[in-house]
């Protein structure tokens, strides 16, 4: 028996999220007496997974699962459960996760949860605390099928570092011709820049910057925090920001440790994608703005008065604890 954790790699590189999908596994194994096994497609250093305690990797190396494909890694993922007798499959709440996730629960007739934000309660039976009505609530579900698979909220659990000894293995997975109808073509990435899904601060604006040509701040501001930029759905509609940094309920969801809101006024769509973020600061002019509601910090004043004074004193603060 085991518990068989994917750890998502892009590029060779474990993703933020395999730490934390880890983490989470080894902890379920260990409550549960059971091995941990992560699952990882081409990484560059399986044994990068000691640090948080997995007993043992599956490394892929098959050439066509050098590119994400849910179809083929729902596959290998499936055929990974059944050899190693996994009771439970971990994976993350990433949009790849989530694209693949009913393909595996389905193959392995799963009970699945999604937006797991803590360990089990109980094994037996076996019930999960999950969110509910976009992160309103939450709802205590029980698992009753014989293999259960996990998704795990993102930034809910962290990172739990607990070095062992780790064994990597080789894994082939049997693949079939109709498993890659879809295949990727080209890949576009911005480089140099955090990305919404693995930053640890998003920094975002709405339709109170007036114009694209008044972007300059808020990637300044996210240069100095190290952050990703992210922009609201009216910003991204009208052509100022790219589709891909459109966050909340109908864009990329948010669960980061900072969330700063600027010029947003705070629509509930948008509310609902970012209200996992654990701490959320919102600068508008407008004081009724429903964001101050949800914020955990509000600042009631001009965007081009207030931001360009926070990076200057972000700047001082950086440069006298250099």
């Amino acid at each position: 028996m085991s518990v068989l954790i994917y750890t998502e790699t892009e590029q060779g590189k474990f993703k933020k999220n395999a730490g934390e999908l880890a983490s989470y596994g080894v902890a379920l194994a260990k409550n549960m007496g059971v091995h941990s096994v992560a699952i990882a497609f081409h990484p560059e250093d399986a044994q990068a997974l000691s640090a948080y305690g997995v007993d043992k990797v599956l490394r892929v190396s098959h050439a066509e699962l050098a590119s994400f494909n849910a179809k083929a890694y729902a596959s290998a993922i499936s055929q990974a459960a059944k050899s190693e007798a996994a009771s439970v499959v971990v994976v993350s709440s990433s949009a790849d996760a989530k694209y693949l996730s009913p393909l595996v629960a389905a193959t392995l007739q799963a009970s699945y949860a999604p937006n797991v934000v803590a360990l089990p309660e109980s094994t037996t039976p076996f019930v999960v605390k999950r969110t509910a009505f976009s992160n309103k609530g939450f709802a205590h579900t029980t698992l009753s099928a014989a293999i259960k698979m996990i998704g795990v909220a993102n930034n809910a659990y962290g990172v739990h570092e607990n070095s062992g000894s780790t064994t990597v293995t080789d894994f082939e997975p049997s693949m079939e011709a109709s498993q890659f109808s879809t295949k990727t073509t080209s890949v576009d990435k911005v480089a140099g820049k955090a990305t919404i899904a693995d930053a640890d601060i998003v920094v975002s604006a709405g339709r109170g910057l007036k114009g694209p040509e008044n972007w300059g701040m808020i990637e300044e501001l996210a240069s100095v925090l190290g952050a990703a930029t992210a922009c609201s759905k009216p910003v991204s509609d009208l052509g100022w920001r790219p589709h891909g940094e459109h966050v909340g309920q109908t864009g990329k969801p948010v669960a980061t440790n900072l969330y700063i809101a600027i010029g947003i006024s705070g629509a509930i769509q948008h509310l609902a994608g970012v209200s996992a973020s654990k701490v959320k600061v919102v600068i508008n002019t407008d004081p009724e703005a429903p964001f101050f509601k949800a914020a955990d910090y509000g600042i009631v004043g001009d965007a081009f008065e207030v931001v360009p004074k926070l990076i200057e004193k972000l700047k001082a603060f950086k440069a006298a604890n250099a």
